[in-house]
């Protein structure tokens, strides 16, 4: 007699195995599998992992009743609650993630602002009682609460859970769709590097012997010579470089994801999957980096052990770099007002809530990560309780200790910063705003355009051309007019 399939909507028999281990050969991570028949008869299998066997068990069980929820539910129903359509959508985004349809980030992100910001404002309310105005006051107060990036998120996430419920008939029309979200601030215009900042930024990076360690030099001119984002540098290895030609191809990224660790995957969109050529003096850079014995699959940028680098870790050797930590008379004054402040008897939470300062500044300081100024130094005097001695040497410490340094001016560039500069630079040259989307890897323009070409001046031509035009008009008009009749 023939093996009976299994029911639509089920699964068989689940079982699981180590598939990682750590240094000490313990098994730190498990994949659990199962046969899943499907709502179209096909029976497909369906994995999931854990740190223990059991954790990737229940993980796949979690996985397959909301799949089978998903994809055998006809309809969500009005009295559903909010929660029911998000965690069908976010179940959608994990599965599109696995899939590589998306970034499996994005998943992360939604969990994360769902379960911090949407779920204690609207989870328990009813589909059928939802309207625009009472969305609109829960990504309002957001907004104001936590952030317009955050809230532009929640957004999302509520739009893609409120537009399943309307495809299952729970809802007539998206009330997400009518909601605008408008920042608290003026948005800041793109800045990039001018010639003369590029140049202070290099000559930063060469002076900090930290920078030159973190291999920050040849990686931030990397950056510039491709327009790549730095999880894409960080993911190129020597098979994607062809030396002769260079010839770089830019379909990956390296990525930290929650439960996987580092990974190294393909970028999220077709526009990202690039074919870029360097420069010559950037081409030149590389063949020096290059060694006959390193393997093609390594990194061209790795880490102590030969590597791929931690983006997250990257960007923090960038902060360290911008940060003018390295100044002698800044660290020492910091540790001066460590002493003053534990003499005092103050921890640094009870110095900040006796100031009415921001929790961090205290830190900052004292780490000398921050320029502190006459009029603080005397305030932690005064909070402090020092001598007339204690207190002069600390103003005469803060003066000297308060000249600018060359970070202090670079204090504004960040890792995208580079990415402007790139496309400011071919601005520049001519090059259209669709040639500089295609280095960069945007599938619209209107991002380029918008977000990532910086300019001082709009139109430096336009001047010259205004000055050809009208000059004769206002050397004939040199009279001073006559006062109007009225």
């Amino acid at each position: 007699m023939a093996k009976q399939p299994l029911p639509l909507g089920t699964w068989g028999r689940i079982s699981s195995r180590a598939v990682s281990r750590d240094a000490k050969g313990r098994a730190d991570k498990f994949e659990a599998k199962a046969r899943y028949r499907d709502f179209d008869g096909r029976t497909r299998r369906v994995t999931a992992w854990g740190k223990t066997a059991t954790g990737a068990e229940n993980n796949l069980r979690t996985k397959l009743k909301t799949r089978t929820k998903l994809r055998g539910s006809s309809e969500i129903k009005p009295d559903d609650r909010v929660a029911v359509a998000v965690e069908l959508f976010l179940a959608e985004v994990k599965e599109l993630g696995e899939q590589e349809v998306m970034a499996p980030g994005t998943y992360q992100t939604y969990r994360y602002q769902y379960d911090k910001n949407l779920a204690p404002r609207i989870a328990e309310v009813r589909l059928g009682e939802v309207t625009t105005p009472r969305v609109n006051d829960v990504i309002k107060a957001i907004r104001d609460e936590v952030g317009a990036a955050s809230a532009r998120t929640c957004k999302s996430i509520l739009s893609g859970a409120l537009s399943l419920s309307v495809r299952h008939g729970a809802l007539d029309a998206n009330p997400v769709r009518e909601i605008k979200i408008r920042p608290g601030t003026r948005r800041r215009p793109p800045r990039a590097l001018e010639a003369e900042e590029r140049d202070a930024w290099f000559e930063l990076l060469r002076q900090d012997e930290r920078a030159v360690r973190a291999d920050l030099v040849d990686l931030c001119k990397f950056m510039l010579a491709t327009g790549e984002r730095i999880g894409e540098a960080l993911a190129v290895t020597w098979r994607d470089i062809n030396r002769e030609t260079g010839e770089v191809d830019c379909s990956h990224q390296m990525q930290r994801l929650r439960g996987q660790g580092l990974v190294r995957r393909r970028v999220k969109s077709a526009a990202g999957e690039r074919s870029l050529r360097l420069p010559k003096w950037a081409l030149e850079m590389v063949r020096a980096r290059w060694n006959a014995e390193t393997p093609l699959d390594s990194p061209v940028f790795p880490d102590s052990v030969g590597g791929f680098r931690d983006p997250h870790n990257v960007q923090r050797s960038l902060r360290d770099a911008r940060r003018p930590i390295g100044g002698q008379r800044r660290i020492e004054l910091g540790k001066t007002l460590r002493s003053h402040r534990r003499k005092a008897g103050l921890t640094q939470v009870q110095a900040v809530s006796k100031l009415g300062w921001r929790k961090t500044r205290i830190s900052l300081i004292e780490t000398g990560r921050v320029r502190l100024d006459a009029k603080d130094a005397i305030a932690l005097a005064d909070a402090y309780r020092l001598t007339k001695g204690d207190r002069a040497a600390l103003l005469e410490l803060t003066e000297l200790a308060g000249m600018r340094s060359l970070a202090d001016e670079m204090a504004w560039v960040t890792a995208h910063v580079f990415r402007k500069t790139t496309a400011t630079i071919l601005e520049d040259a001519g090059q259209t705003p669709r040639r500089i989307a295609d280095q960069l890897g945007h599938s619209r323009t209107s991002t380029t355009v918008d977000d990532y070409i910086g300019r001082r001046t709009r139109n430096p031509e336009a001047a010259g051309h205004l000055e050809d035009a009208l000059r004769n008009l206002h050397e004939l008009n040199q009279a001073p007019s006559a006062n109007p009749t009225l």
